[in-house]
């Protein structure tokens, strides 16, 4: 029986089975089994403010209306001896009063069971923070985030407004108020007209080379306006960092800025003229003339000094309302009428584009505006009709350093479509 089953052909499916069977035992020696891949079980350590997170309880909030720096550390068990050392000891270096409400802060605490609040960190704004080590000896410093620059590019043409178009194109809003500063000498950015455009050279500033902190500073910029092209470049010479300070100047080295702005509120409009002859009805038509030139702009729009000079009065008096007025030099002095706030007073020493006070409606007033007021040698007249003077072009002796430094930002500018 035997032989008749050793003789008996395999069935096609069992032939199979045993040669693949002897292959596989075969080339078992050839087979190489590759190790598991094992994943390294040490955690990876997260490094922040200068500290390894991993060897610490990380909280983190934000603080809230009604917070303080003593009731957020002493909800974590910081002894009041140490706050008070705080406080009272480092608030040159971190005034605890001034915790602002929305800003972000982490506490680091000790792992161990009694869970400690070793470290205290309030951040002041995207950059700059404050650490409280509460660990041994107390410490108290100031650090900033590690941040980088990173050159921009950017274009637009008016449809509406600066600050629209600055939208549209998905700009910071702080540009708008940049070319605003940049060219408020020269640009009445009350008349603008559609087809006027911009294109700007400028730096972003980046936290750890990817988180945007937002614009940094403006390199190059040119405005068209009215078809007139003007271009505006920061320079600061690098063989005089001390007479000479960073500004903006025209090709031909001229600076931008004038002795006077050309308003004393941005982005509002003229609602009423200087005008000798201005009759109204409401008074029967009676010859009213006008002496000022009325911006009006929402109540509690900053006003700002349109020049640098000493405050003479700062008062509030009949149909003016509070009024500040400033005398510029021998030749000019400027008036701003019904303010809802002063912040000068008499006597103070204050700088061109520095707020005086807010738009409001006291005095006589049908809405809220500031009427700006302009004296020239004692004289009430329209400053849009002065030729006012501009501030020095820049030292002869800076202008070749001045012509290789703008030749590339030029380049850049006209190359922008």
């Amino acid at each position: 029986m035997f032989n008749e089953l050793r003789m008996r052909p395999l069935k096609k499916p069992a032939f199979c089975l045993l040669i693949f069977s002897l292959f596989l035992f075969s080339c078992s020696e050839d087979i190489k089994v590759e190790n598991p891949i094992v994943e390294d079980p040490t955690p990876k350590l997260i490094e922040e403010y200068g500290y390894v997170l991993n060897n610490f309880d990380v909280v983190r909030d934000t603080i809230q209306n009604g917070d303080t720096f003593g009731a957020i550390l002493d909800a974590h068990g910081v002894s009041q001896n140490k706050i008070f050392e705080v406080a009272t000891t480092f608030k040159d270096s971190f005034d605890v009063r001034r915790i602002v409400v929305g800003k972000p802060y982490v506490i680091l605490k000790s792992k161990d069971s009694l869970n400690n609040a070793q470290v205290f960190i309030y951040e002041k704004n995207r950059v700059d923070y404050a650490i409280v080590d509460l660990r041994d000896s107390l410490m108290v410093y100031n650090e900033k985030k590690p941040v980088s620059y990173v050159e921009k590019k950017a274009s637009g043409v008016i449809t509406s407004s600066l600050s629209e178009t600055m939208a549209d194109n998905n700009l910071s809003p702080y540009m708008t108020d940049r070319l605003a500063n940049i060219y408020a000498w020269t640009v009445n950015f009350f008349h603008l007209q559609a087809g006027d455009n911009f294109k700007v050279v400028y730096t972003e500033k980046f936290i750890n080379d990817t988180i945007s902190a937002g614009l940094h500073e403006i390199k190059a910029a040119y405005f068209e306006h009215r078809g007139r092209s003007l271009y505006a470049f920061n320079f600061e010479p690098e063989t005089d960092t001390t007479n000479i300070v960073a500004d903006f100047y025209d090709e031909e080295a001229n600076n931008l800025r004038r002795a006077f702005l050309k308003a004393p509120v941005k982005f509002s409009r003229i609602s009423s003229r200087y005008n000798l002859k201005r009759r109204i009805k409401y008074y029967g038509y009676k010859l009213r003339p006008h002496k000022g030139t009325d911006f009006a702009a929402p109540v509690g729009t900053p006003i700002l000094a349109t020049a640098d000079g000493t405050v003479t009065k700062s008062e509030r008096r009949g149909g003016n309302g509070n009024y500040v007025k400033i005398k510029h030099n021998g030749t000019y002095d400027t008036q701003y009428l019904h303010m809802r706030k002063r912040n000068v007073k008499v006597g103070d020493y204050v700088k061109q584009g520095e707020v005086i006070g807010w738009v409001g409606m006291t005095g006589n007033t049908g809405g809220p505006h500031v009427c700006y007021r302009f004296w020239k040698n004692g004289k009430q007249v329209d400053p849009f009709k002065e030729d006012l003077p501009a501030s020095k072009p820049l030292p002869a002796e800076y202008l070749d350093e001045y012509h290789n430094f703008i030749s590339p930002l030029k380049e850049q500018l006209d190359c922008i479509l």
